[in-house]
């Protein structure tokens, strides 16, 4: 009878090519996704270490773009991923997508429709639900916040001017960018978009708050209604 397989733990491994020391001495950026990923996970199981794990998590065909994308109950169906591992996975995805929505500062400017998309489109484009929110500018087009206005299908009833305005309105804005997403990844507007756009550019107008832009998110792909002149 052959003894059980034997498998190389990270601890095991010298310690200049361990994920946390290679970390500590080079610096995240020096490490492989798999690498970060097991630092993440933190330990492995009785059949795989952490790193083996990070490996064959990333070797899936969407590779990160299912950890971004997968539920909690979805992770925990992975052979080696447990309720902890399956939480810190989401924590760590969560915490990158709002970073990502920092940008270079409290408060980017916006000068053109991809000034807005560099700052949503890493959070907004794995949504898999429609997210209408409006990005509420100051003066100077700054951000001064974000706000979501309805989550679910887009329609007229769920985007009401008085919902878009309040929070611009309550901020002092200068002028808001509609944002939505769509879940399929085609960024192409529907009729719905169009209508609530031109009735909210007008809503706008009459409150004295400018409405800049209405960009629809897709898989990192956007449409700018301003630029197709529906503006």
């Amino acid at each position: 009878m052959s003894g059980p397989e034997y498998h190389l733990t990270i601890k095991s491994l010298p310690e200049d090519v361990r994920p946390r020391e290679r970390m500590r001495e080079a610096g995240p950026g020096a490490l492989s996704s798999a690498e970060l990923l097991a630092i993440i996970l933190g330990s492995g199981s009785r059949e795989e270490s952490a790193l083996d794990l990070a490996h064959r998590l990333l070797q899936s065909p969407r590779g990160l773009r299912f950890l971004a994308e997968a539920t909690y109950e979805g992770l925990c169906s992975v052979k080696g991923i447990g309720p902890a591992k399956a939480a810190q996975i989401r924590a760590a995805v969560e915490l990158g997508k709002r970073l990502s929505c920092l940008g270079q500062g409290l408060r980017p400017t916006i000068r053109s429709p991809q000034d807005v998309c560099s700052f949503v489109m890493e959070e907004m484009c794995y949504l898999d639900r429609e997210h209408f929110r409006v990005v509420i500018l100051n003066t100077k087009n700054q951000v001064l916040a974000v706000e979501t206005v309805s989550v679910g299908s887009l329609n007229s009833s769920l985007v009401h001017p008085r919902e878009v305005f309040k929070p611009a309105v309550l901020k002092s804005a200068a002028a808001v960018i509609l944002l939505h997403n769509h879940p399929s990844g085609d960024a192409t507007p529907s009729g719905e978009d169009l209508e609530i756009t031109r009735r909210l550019a007008e809503a706008g107008k009459l409150i004295g708050i400018e409405v800049l832009d209405h960009i629809i998110i897709g898989d990192h792909v956007f449409t700018s209604l301003k630029e197709r002149a529906v503006i």
